[in-house]
């Protein structure tokens, strides 16, 4: 992917795309998995060509989800959707376009599915950054982007739960299931400061020269200073440095992520579509979280 030409729409564009949300999900969802007890309780299944990834403490669809779906995966439809109600999970199956046709959307409709939403991708050719130096006329905030430290995960935690909404409570948890991705193969995690305090932070997954912009999140005081911008840029940059060949980012269609994307150079790959069932399944036997 040498060329801007290389960003062109194609079934080989796409499927690469898609392929890098399935490498830092599988890899994610793994390095929690791995943790003593697995206490999350996830669990990662191949149903064909798509993967299923379920955890029963973390209802939310973006960990009780399916990726990977093609045309061929249409006799997979009902076990996939059978493995989510034994574990008295609600599903949420990934469409990316071009991957799947009438046939495959009309057996989803007669399974009782329906498109609940939509999601952006977005790509970019990785390309050098320049630097704004701290207290510099393109950098009057006095902002420093560096590398998070691995003693500085609960500052992490504590903005990845404020900069999203979640109770404070939330932070103990996200701090232990982040300290297993700090240092290892393919992570990498920003922390933005505004004048020495901790802003915002963001975070980078690499493999197969494909560079995945996996999170982001800022303070509510610290918005609209273009902390977020920045950190996308700076992830653009690192993907430069170490020769990858593709940028991915996934926010909610027309969301300020998707604007900050734009800015920053990144354009629409696809829109995909989330499609959930009309009705819950009880579980035939099931646990409260």
């Amino acid at each position: 992917m040498s060329t801007s030409r290389s960003l062109l729409p194609s079934p080989a564009l796409i499927e690469s795309v898609e392929q890098s949300e399935i490498d830092y999900m599988t890899d994610r969802m793994r390095a929690i998995q791995s943790r003593p007890g697995n206490p999350e309780k996830i669990e990662i299944q191949t149903f064909g060509r798509a993967t299923a990834f379920t955890s029963e403490t973390m209802p939310w669809p973006a960990f009780n989800t399916v990726k990977g779906l093609a045309d061929t995966d249409i006799g997979q439809l009902e076990p996939i959707l059978e493995f989510f109600r034994a574990r008295g999970r609600k599903v949420q199956l990934e469409i990316v376009p071009s991957r799947v046709g009438p046939d495959f959307l009309g057996r989803m409709a007669e399974l009782g599915l329906y498109a609940s939403g939509v999601h952006a991708s977005l790509i970019a050719q990785p390309r050098e950054i320049p630097d704004r130096r701290s207290g510099s006329e393109a950098n009057p905030d006095r902002i420093v982007i560096r590398e998070l430290h691995a003693g500085e995960m609960e500052t992490y935690a504590m903005l990845h739960c404020r900069g999203t909404g979640l109770p404070d409570h939330g932070i103990l948890p996200v701090q232990q299931n982040n300290e297993v991705l700090h240092g290892r193969e393919g992570w990498t995690f920003l922390i933005a400061e505004s004048d020495g305090t901790p802003a915002a932070t963001a975070v980078l997954f690499e493999r197969d020269r494909r560079a995945s912009l996996t999170f982001a999140a800022t303070l509510p005081e610290f918005r609209g200073r273009g902390l977020h911008r920045r950190l996308i840029e700076r992830r653009i940059g690192e993907a430069f440095s170490r020769n990858n060949e593709l940028v991915v980012g996934q926010c909610a269609f027309l969301s300020q992520s998707h604007r900050n994307m734009e800015h920053a150079g990144m354009r629409l790959g696809y829109v995909r579509t989330a499609w959930t069932e009309a009705n819950t399944h009880p579980a035939k036997e099931s646990t409260p979280s």
